[in-house]
């Protein structure tokens, strides 16, 4: 079926969202139809608000509202977890264990994709190296990306005399983590290795 210009471009941007298909983009762009003015102002409203509010820290590059963030104001720097993307943050948190702090790469090392060393975090991940770091859990996915990242990071780090270990194996390879549940990250994170 053909759906009118208004419903179809609501269907096109619904479906450009990530795991969203079109029968998927379809039931949300109905869904938002139904809505109230009220609700449907509210929903805006809430994008609006975040779009403009979040940005990412200035120290650590996750998602924030104040700068620097909560988690780097208040969490012990001694411990540093390196992550992808800003979401595999949060699904750190939820194991609820984690006290130290994160660095977001905002990718990993990828040539088929143009994607190097200077395209991510990197630099700013050694900048943040000092005295007081005692550990870097690399905690990017077990793909072939997130492995090539992990040893190229370990290979700089090693020779600074930080500890520098990776999630244990429990996270299975390919997968990400932000669809692991938090049994296994919690035993991933605490059954680490040194590399």
């Amino acid at each position: 079926m053909d759906y009118i210009e208004p419903i179809a471009k609501l269907i096109n941007e619904f479906s450009k969202l990530p795991s969203v298909g079109q029968k998927t983009a379809q039931r949300y762009a109905l869904k938002v139809l139904n809505m109230t003015d009220e609700q449907a102002r509210a929903f805006a409203a809430a994008i609006l608000d975040a779009k403009a509010k979040v940005k990412l820290c200035s120290v650590c590059g996750n998602y924030t509202d104040v700068d620097p963030c909560e988690i780097c104001s208040k969490r012990d720097r001694k411990v540093i977890c390196v992550v992808k993307e800003a979401k595999d943050v949060l699904a750190i948190e939820k194991i609820r264990d984690y006290r130290g702090v994160y660095h977001v790469l905002g990718g990993v090392l990828s040539p088929m994709e143009n994607i190097g060393v200077k395209d991510i975090r990197v630099r700013e991940l050694m900048e943040r190296l000092t005295g007081d770091v005692k550990e870097i859990i690399i905690a990017t996915n077990p793909d072939v990306e997130g492995e090539a990242t992990a040893s190229y990071l370990a290979r700089l780090i090693k020779p600074m005399g930080i500890k520098v270990t990776r999630l244990a194996q429990g996270i299975a390879i390919g997968s990400e983590l932000q669809y692991a549940d938090e049994i296994t990250l919690l035993k991933a994170l605490e059954n680490r290795k040194e590399m």
